[in-house]
Order: C-alpha cells, then structure tokens, then sequence
C-alpha cells in the first residue's frame, strides 16, 4: 500500500507481491546454515500475525509456494492452538495410517509436546532441509490426522444430539485431506522446479 501512496494494490501487483514474498522468507530461510534464524521463521506467525499473513498469502493457490507456506502456518498454528486435540486426533488416525505415520516422523507416544514438535520440525524442514520432503512430511502428518477425525465422525454417530458435530468433523477431515493432497501435489512440483 505504501508503494502505491496509501492504495491498495490490484489484484496481479497482491498476486505478485504474495510470491515475491514467499520467495524472500523461503529463501533467507535456506540461505547459510543459522539453526536461530529458521527458528525465528517457524515463529513468524507470533511476530506477525496470522491475519498478516493471510493478507498475504490465503488467496493463493494451494499449489504455490505462498499458497503452500500459508497452509503450513495455518496448519502449525492449530497444533500450538490445539495440541490436545491434534495429540487425540494423530493417535487415533495413527492406528491404521501406519504407513503415513512413518513418513511423517511423529514421536511416540503422540502427545501434546510431540505434536507441537513435529509441527515445528516441518515448518523448519522448509528453511534447513529438503523443500519436498518437508512437504511430504505435513501431508503425511494432514492425512493421519484426517483418518483420526474420521474416526471421531464415526464414533460420534449420526445420533440427533451428535450429528451436527460429527458433520463438522467430516467436512473437516475433508478438508485435511484436500490439504494432504496439494502438499503432495507441491513436493512433486518443487522436484520439477515448478512451485512458485
């Protein structure tokens, strides 16, 4: 808005801006090895704001980098938010994504602490790892909590009293596995040099 004395930008100069954007924190993330300055960027969202952020990034595509860096911060800052309910969801999905389970490299027993540390080791994968891996690693960790919710859904049954909430949680874990999907879907396309 400063640039364009006050205005707000239209919707290519947002778009760009959104990506030129991702680039920079991705790539002062990547540049040297400083364990203290990607741990200053898995915190982003508590210096900034996730509101910030999403003026930034949550009209992207989900197959973006920003598109893909706004679903990461979303997705950590519910686990922080949340660590009870995303230890009880990962258990559960756990179960029967054992597979899954593995790629994404939880801790066990999945409790608050590790749920909250797996979060952190991926955003983190972003600036000091493999891009891809890292992205691979959040599906995974998306779909094991989707399976878990699942489970919520079903045990809730369809019950007068209980199916307004089991409702939620399907459309959630619906929603999971959507995110579960592009995740996938950018690791494939930064192996080919195609995530931007």
């Amino acid at each position: 808005m400063e640039a364009h004395g006050g205005s707000i930008a239209g919707p290519a100069e947002a778009a760009e801006a959104a990506h030129a954007a991702a680039a920079t924190l991705v790539g002062a993330g990547r540049e040297g090895d400083d364990p203290q300055r990607a741990a200053c960027l898995v915190r982003l969202v508590e210096d900034v704001g996730l509101d910030t952020l999403a003026d930034l990034w949550a009209q992207r595509p989900a197959r973006s980098l920003p598109g893909v860096l706004w679903r990461l911060y979303v997705l950590r800052a519910w686990v922080w938010r949340a660590p009870s309910v995303a230890a009880r969801e990962y258990a559960e999905g756990m179960r029967t994504a054992e597979v899954q389970h593995v790629v994404a490299g939880m801790a066990e027993p999945p409790g608050p602490d590790e749920v909250r540390d797996l979060a952190d080791q991926i955003l983190s994968g972003l600036f000091t790892g493999d891009l891809a891996v890292a992205l691979e690693r959040a599906a995974a960790f998306c779909r094991v909590v989707a399976i878990g919710r699942t489970a919520g859904a079903v045990e809730l049954g369809t019950a007068d009293e209980n199916a307004d909430e089991a409702h939620a949680l399907t459309r959630s874990a619906a929603s999971m596995m959507t995110m579960a999907d592009d995740l996938t879907a950018s690791a494939g396309l930064h192996r080919s040099g195609a995530l931007h």
